[in-house]
């Protein structure tokens, strides 16, 4: 029987890439005292700050909420809100958005819902086939540029001051991979576990799961019994991160620790590019005056390019 190399219990865990054994009990404090000094390190809160969580009912943002739900509990002049984007994917988002909205109710949180149909006037199964004959993105693109949008005007629209999103190692490290094979130098510029927005726009997005893999992540959702989407997003395997997460996967199985190594070196790179910072001067969208760096923003570059007509979003 193998021990827990914090105390005497029998170990159910094994981390490679640190070579430490974990029962139960200091598996789940190893989680949380990880988000904890992530939101130390990179300053992501204030004592006050009203947190909109991006909530999309999978592990990473469930548990995501949950940790931070025990942490603002020390914090009583700090306010925790839900919101979760409903895509509008036929099959998959339904069971996700009820995964939410029932762990809000649990933990006394306000959820709020909003959906592409809402704020654009299309689902994304209606762009996706729309696109099959006009577009030349993926469907996953044409998702994280309007997603992107949709959290940001959900979370102005509840005065939030910070946007906590469920990103964990696993997607960090894919996005930099991703930005470094397209040679998008001005994206990876834009990244980074805590995106200002005071100046901007856009209200300021932290990621307190960064330095977590997404396997640990969903092993503490286990342990902590919280239910979550567990189906794969249909339109997940049209996109070049699928190609790199297999990449990644490969590497961190054969060399534990690749995936840390690959995120400090990014950070070091985006330290000399200018973390968070964008290249080029922040203009309003001139159709629905939201921010960007051109004239008018993706988002609506997108439903132009694709014929579809521009409808105002549907806000309560």
């Amino acid at each position: 029987m193998k021990k827990c190399s914090f105390c005497t219990k029998e170990a159910i865990y094994f981390r490679s890439y640190s070579g430490k054994r974990f029962c139960r009990k200091c598996y789940i404090k190893s989680i949380e005292s990880n988000v904890t000094h992530t939101i130390t390190k990179y300053r992501m809160f204030t004592p006050n700050d009203r947190i909109a969580i991006a909530v999309s009912g999978g592990k990473d943002s469930l548990s995501l909420l949950y940790i931070l739900n025990k942490i603002e509990k020390k914090f009583p002049k700090s306010e925790l809100i839900a919101i979760t984007i409903d895509e509008g994917i036929s099959k998959y988002r339904s069971e996700a958005v009820q995964f939410a909205d029932e762990q809000c109710q649990a933990l006394k949180i306000e959820h709020y819902t909003y959906s592409f149909k809402e704020l654009f006037g299309y689902d994304l199964d209606d762009i996706v086939k729309t696109s099959e004959s006009r577009g030349k993105l993926t469907s996953c693109s044409y998702c994280g540029i309007l997603r992107r949008k949709a959290l940001n005007l959900a979370a102005k629209n509840v005065y939030a001051s910070k946007l906590a999103t469920g990103h964990n190692l696993d997607d960090e490290v894919q996005s930099m991979v991703m930005n470094l094979l397209r040679g998008d130098i001005d994206q990876m510029r834009r990244m980074g576990s805590v995106l200002d927005g005071k100046r901007s726009g856009f209200v300021e997005r932290v990621k307190p799961l960064c330095h977590l893999p997404e396997k640990d992540v969903a092993f503490y959702a286990y342990l902590k019994e919280i239910r979550f989407q567990s189906i794969s997003c249909p339109y997940m395997e049209t996109s070049m991160r699928s190609d790199v997460r297999r990449f990644l996967d490969y590497l961190e199985a054969k060399h534990a620790g690749i995936k840390f190594n690959i995120f400090q070196t990014f950070e070091k790179i985006e330290d000399k590019l200018g973390r968070g910072e964008l290249k080029n001067k922040i203009n309003q969208c001139t159709i629905c005056h939201e921010p960007t760096s051109g004239k008018t923003c993706r988002s609506c570059n997108i439903i132009l390019s694709l014929g579809l007509e521009l409808q105002k979003p549907k806000l309560s």
